[in-house]
Parts: structure tokens; sequence; C-alpha cells
């Protein structure tokens, strides 16, 4: 039997059909609710901590090696080594970042400067602005701050006139120059910290910024010099920033390069906005250590407070999730996702020969 409201009487919260918006927010909550039930959001301390130390071996017995060895070109093997181990160390920094590590934020905090800090010579201050803007808005133009135009063209809304002569040329075969550029990474990864700290604006715990990485640059290069020859030096230090470099960004690279733009007005809900601007890196255990958990990159947004080492069992929830609500979940193989890259950005490229005309850039929005 149906009863009818009397005249002028405003239905019930459950007589009136949900809103798209509240029917968005419903089916995150619900993911929410299950992913909490199954206890992958508790934390790992042993297995971060066993993390940590491991960490901390390899790279003594790696400064032993540098000592040991001398000034000889095997020297260049010893660089291509610390720069996979400060490429691990910076996986574990990020976890400890997104408050993976510890229940306690100021554990994470400390956990994160030394981390970045002491151990890598990266600010932690300046990374963690940067990226929680971009976790709030992935792939936004405007937003985002990864996705900014600098010597590369992410996209070309925000170019007021076309690149010509020489930095159009360039621009034009990006995708092929992006990875070669990604040599230069390590080096501008290091500078913008080091102008973040000393610069002007808030820093949280500035001193302790400061004294880290002062005495982690300055110790190092110390090191460096005081006991090879200048030019030995000089191609040690490029070969282990170089590889820093490629490697942090031949990682971060495919996560998000060449998946759908966000209008700078657009308004999407958080499950879909996730989702629709990440893509997952398929393999097995050895990917998962090589890219530091952060190939599952769709859980890892969704739940960037989840220790890295449940993702794998998170991934199966979360994409069976998608496929019952019909939400696209993009998926592929670490080869093919950088060959997407290398692909997008080529057509941004192009594109900014005309940046009014830009079908590339239409075709994702």
């Amino acid at each position: 039997m149906t009863t009818v409201p009397p005249s002028g009487a405003v239905p019930t919260a459950a007589a009136r059909p949900a809103s798209p918006r509240t029917r968005q927010t419903s089916e995150f909550m619900a993911l929410s609710r299950a992913v909490q039930e199954s206890g992958l959001l508790r934390r790992r301390h042993a297995y971060y901590w066993t993390r940590f130390l491991v960490l901390t071996a390899l790279l003594g017995g790696t400064v032993y090696a540098f000592v040991v060895v001398g000034p000889s070109w095997w020297q260049l093997a010893v660089a291509a080594l610390l720069a996979l181990l400060l490429g691990q160390v910076m996986f574990l920094g990020h976890d400890a970042a997104h408050r993976q590590i510890f229940a306690s934020g100021r554990w994470n905090d400390w956990a994160s400067l030394v981390i970045a800090n002491l151990y890598a010579g990266m600010s932690y201050g300046w990374w963690q602005h940067k990226h929680s803007r971009h976790h709030a808005k992935p792939n936004q133009v405007g937003a985002d701050p990864d996705i900014e135009t600098d010597v590369i063209v992410f996209h070309t809304q925000d170019l007021t006139r076309p690149r010509t002569g020489l930095t159009g040329w360039l621009t034009q075969r990006q995708g092929w120059l992006f990875f070669p550029l990604l040599l230069l990474e390590g080096v501008n990864l290091h500078v913008s910290g080091v102008k973040t700290i000393f610069g002007r604006g808030e820093v949280k715990r500035r001193p302790w910024e400061i004294a880290f990485v002062t005495l982690r640059i300055g110790g190092y290069l110390a090191l460096v010099f005081w006991l090879l020859p200048f030019g030995m030096a000089v191609a040690f230090l490029g070969v282990q920033l170089g590889l820093f470099g490629l490697y942090m960004g031949a990682v971060f690279a495919p996560n998000h390069k060449g998946m759908p733009l966000v209008p700078p007005d657009a308004r999407i809900d958080f499950l879909r906005r996730q989702v629709a601007a990440s893509r997952n890196v398929r393999g097995g255990r050895l990917t998962d250590l090589a890219m530091g958990g952060l190939n599952y990159q769709i859980e890892h947004h969704l739940f960037p407070s989840m220790p890295s080492p449940n993702l794998v069992r998170l991934q199966p929830i979360v994409r069976d999730y998608c496929a019952a609500h019909g939400i696209p979940y993009t998926e592929t193989t670490l080869g093919r996702s950088w060959g997407i890259v290398v692909r997008y950005l080529n057509g941004v490229g192009l594109a900014a020969r005309d940046p009014f005309q830009c079908p590339l850039v239409a075709q994702y929005r």
C-alpha cells in the first residue's frame, strides 16, 4: 500500500530521489567502508622498520665500497648502485610523507625529514607542498603542478603563443626527448628543494631542513671530491644524479601522463577524479619493488595513507568495484606505459605549434 503525503508536505529524505552527486559520494563511502573492514589500512611497522634498516645497511655498504674502490673508474658502477638505492630511499620517504608508516603525524614528519633531507639531500617541505596539490586535483589544468608548462609542454591550454624556432623544434619532439631530459631531473629536484628551504616562503621546521640538507649535500660533495680526482668526481656525480633523476621520472611518469586532462572549472567526484586520472602498471614482485608500490597508482590515490605493501591486496577490490559501477580502470605494462607517455607528449608538442587548435587536448575534455 502506498501512502500519499498530505498536500504541501515535504517528502522525507528517503522518499526523495538521490542526486547524482549524492550517489557518487555514497559510492566512494561504500568502497571506503569495505576497505576499512578489510583491515588493509592497519600500520605495517615491522615491514617499514625492516625496510629502513636494510636501506641504511645497503647505503653504508655502498659508502664503504666507494672508499675501498678509491680513485678508479669502477666508481661509476658504485654511482649507479647509489642512484638506485637513493630512489628506494625516496619511495620510503614518500610513504612517510603520506602518513603510511606511523599513526602519529609528528613521527611521520620526522621520518620524512630524516629519510628525504638527511639520507637523500632533498627537501621534504618542498616535495610535500607540491605533491599534496597533485593528489588533491590530479591532471587538472591550473591546479596540478605536475602538468605545469615548463621545458616540457603537458598541455597547450596555458600557452599564449605558439612555440617556434629551436624551442618549437624541440617541443615537437619532446616525447622522444623526455627520458633523456630526465637525466637532469636529479639536479632539478635538489636545486628546487634548496631554493625552497632558503627562500622566503613558509617552511615547516626550516632550521632542521636546512641543517639536514646542508649536512647531507656538503658532506657528500666533500667526500667525493676529497677521494676522487676532479674529473672522476664530476663523472661520478653526473652518473649518480643522472640515473637517480631518470629512475624517479621513469617511475612517476607512467602514473598520470597521457591520462585524461581535467578542465580548470570541472567538478568531478573524488572517486572518478582519482581513477580517471591515474594509470596502474602491471607486473610481479620485481615491478612492485622497482616502483616502490607506485605501480598501484589508482589505489594509492584513493587511499593515500594505506601502507604501500597492502596496495597489491587492495587492487582486486577497487578494480571489481569500478567494473560494477562502470568506472573506467586503466592498467597496462611498464613498457607500454612509457610508449603512451612518449606518443602523448609528441602529440602535445606538435599541437603547441598552434595552442588555440589542439585536437589532442580537446579529446580529453
